[in-house]
C-alpha cells in the first residue's frame, strides 16, 4: 500500500460526541452523516491520467466518461495544472477567502481578463461571479426583473416584472427562484413552495432528424403560440425567458435554432429579455458557448461547471438601462463573489484551453464520438436508439428505462467505466476537452460489452 493510500485509510470520522476511531472507508464515513449519492469510488487526488480516475484504496482505475458532472475540463492530472508555478499561486490564494466584490486582488483582475479574452463574449461586457450554478441563474433572474420592472416604469407603467418564461422539461437549479423553473425528476421539487410562472412545450429534436427543415416544425409552432398565450395574459409582468441551449437534465434534448430564434424574436417585441442558461453547455460543445453555434443573442447568459467560477454576463438590452442591476451598488452581491481559488484554477485552464486549441480539438473528439454512438446504435437497435451530440455534449436513449439504469451499474462494476444519467431513460458522455481518440474508443468498447450483457 503506498504512503497516499495509507493516508486515505486514516482518515478520522467524527460526530456529535467527538472523535472515534479511524475509518476504514471515506465512502462509509461520509455517508454515515453526510447527505449526497456516493459512488463506491475515493477519488485519489494525486493520480490519474487523461480520462482515468484511481480510487485512493485499491489503485482500481475508472475510465471516466463525466469529468464530476463535467466540471473538470482538462480531465485528472494534467501536466497544465501540475506545474510548481501554479501550485503556489493556489496555494497563495487558499491562505484566505476574500470578499471578492469588496477587496480587490490581483488574482481576481488576472481571471476576469482570462475570461473575457478566452470566452468573453464582445456584446455582453458585464461580469457577476457567485459560487453555484443555481445561483449564477437566479442572479440573472434578478437583473432581468430588475430590469423589466424599470423598463416599465420609464414607460409610465407601474408593473413590476416578475414572472419568467420557460421551457418543459428544464432544469435550472433548486434553489430560490430556480426551483419553480425546473421540471425535471419530480423529487427534486416535490412539495416545495414555488412560483406560478408561465411554462411552454419543449419541442426538443434529435439533430439529422427533420433538424434541417427551414421551417417551424408542428410542435415548434404550438410552442411559439404558448409563449405567445403566456404574454397575452401576463404582459407586462414578463421580464424575461430562459433556456437551455441544449436540456442537459432533462435527457440531453437538443432545441433548434429556429424554434429558439423565433421565440428571441418574440421577446424582443414584448421587451423581454433572454437568458441562456449555460451552466451545462458552456464550453462543451466545440465552442464557447452554444447559444453562438446556434445563432443566437441572448441578453444575460449564466455560466459554470467547465468554467470552475460560476457567474453571469450581461450586455445588448441590458445596457437600455444604465442603472441596471450589474451597475447599481448592491443590487446583486454576495459576500465572497466566487472563490479566489477557484478563479485561479479557471485562469490555468482557460490558458491551457486557449494555447492547446482545445475548442477545436473538443469539436473534432465529438465528431468521433458521435460516430461511434452512431455506430454503436446500429449494433444494438433494440436496446438503444437517438445518437445525439454537439461537440463533446453527447447521448444515447435507452428504449427500457431500467435497462438503462442497469446499463450504468455493469459499465462500473465490470468494466470500471463511469457514465452519467440523462433524463428518464438516457445515457451522457461527459469527457474533458483534453480527451484523446484512444479514450473515446475505449468507452465505447466499455458500451458495447455493457449492452452485450445486459439481460
Amino acid at each position: 500500500m503506498t504512503a497516499q493510500q495509507e493516508t486515505v485509510r486514516d482518515v478520522v470520522s467524527t460526530d456529535v460526541h467527538g472523535p472515534r476511531e479511524a475509518a476504514t472507508d471515506p465512502v462509509a464515513a461520509l455517508k454515515a452523516h453526510v447527505t449526497g449519492d456516493l459512488l463506491n469510488i475515493v477519488v485519489d487526488l494525486d493520480a490519474g491520467d487523461g480520462c482515468r480516475l484511481r480510487d485512493a484504496r485499491d489503485g482500481t482505475e475508472y475510465l471516466d466518461m463525466t469529468m464530476f458532472f463535467s466540471s473538470a475540463p482538462l480531465g485528472h492530472g494534467n501536466p497544465g495544472l501540475r506545474t510548481p508555478e501554479f501550485e503556489a499561486a493556489l496555494v497563495r490564494a487558499g491562505r484566505v477567502k476574500p470578499s471578492n466584490p469588496d477587496f480587490a486582488t490581483a488574482e481576481q483582475a488576472h481571471f476576469a481578463e482570462t475570461f473575457r479574452r478566452v470566452v468573453g463574449v464582445p456584446e455582453l461586457p458585464l461580469l457577476f461571479f457567485i459560487d453555484g450554478g443555481t445561483l449564477a441563474v437566479e442572479n440573472a433572474l434578478k437583473v432581468a426583473f430588475d430590469w423589466k420592472t424599470k423598463v416599465n416604469a420609464r414607460n409610465g407603467i407601474g408593473v413590476r416584472g416578475s414572472r419568467v418564461l420557460h421551457l418543459e422539461r428544464a432544469f435550472h437549479g433548486r434553489s430560490g427562484y430556480t426551483l419553480s423553473l425546473t421540471n425535471t425528476d419530480p423529487a427534486k421539487i416535490r412539495d416545495y413552495p414555488m412560483f406560478d410562472w408561465p411554462r411552454i412545450p419543449s419541442p426538443a429534436v434529435a439533430p439529422g432528424e427533420r433538424w434541417d427543415s427551414a421551417e417551424l416544425l408542428p410542435e415548434e409552432t404550438n410552442a411559439l403560440d404558448a409563449a405567445r398565450a403566456a404574454l397575452r395574459r401576463y404582459g407586462r409582468e414578463i421580464a424575461c425567458f430562459v433556456y437551455e441551449p441544449i436540456q442537459g437534465e432533462g435527457g440531453d434534448r437538443h432545441l433548434r435554432p429556429q424554434f429558439l430564434q423565433a421565440v428571441q424574436e418574440l421577446c424582443r417585441e414584448h421587451d423581454v429579455l433572454t437568458v441562456a442558461d449555460e451552466v451545462q453547455t458552456g464550453a462543451l460543445t466545440g465552442q464557447a458557448w452554444a447559444h453562438e453555434a446556434l445563432g443566437l443573442e441572448p441578453d444575460l447568459v449564466a455560466f459554470g461547471k467547465r468554467l470552475q467560477v460560476c457567474g453571469v454576463m450581461g450586455g445588448r438590452r441590458v445596457l437600455e438601462v444604465a442603472d441596471n442591476a450589474f451597475r447599481e451598488m448592491s443590487r446583486i452581491s454576495s459576500t465572497w463573489g466566487g472563490s479566489l481559488v477557484d478563479m485561479v484554477r479557471a485562469t490555468r485552464i482557460l490558458e491551457v484551453v486557449e494555447s492547446e486549441g482545445l475548442f477545436e480539438h473538443s469539436r473534432l473528439m465529438g465528431e468521433l464520438l458521435l460516430g461511434e454512438l452512431r455506430d454503436l446504435t446500429a449494433e444494438f437497435p433494440s436496446a438503444i436508439h437517438q445518437p445525439r451530440g454537439r461537440g463533446l455534449m453527447c447521448a444515447i436513449t435507452f428504449h427500457d428505462p431500467a435497462r438503462r439504469d442497469r446499463a450504468l451499474a455493469i459499465a462500473r462494476d465490470s468494466y470500471h467505466a463511469l457514465f452519467l444519467p440523462s433524463g428518464p431513460d438516457s445515457l451522457r458522455c461527459r469527457p474533458p476537452l483534453s480527451v484523446q481518440p484512444a479514450e473515446i474508443i475505449d468507452a465505447v468498447t466499455a458500451l458495447r460489452n455493457t449492452l452485450k450483457d445486459l439481460p
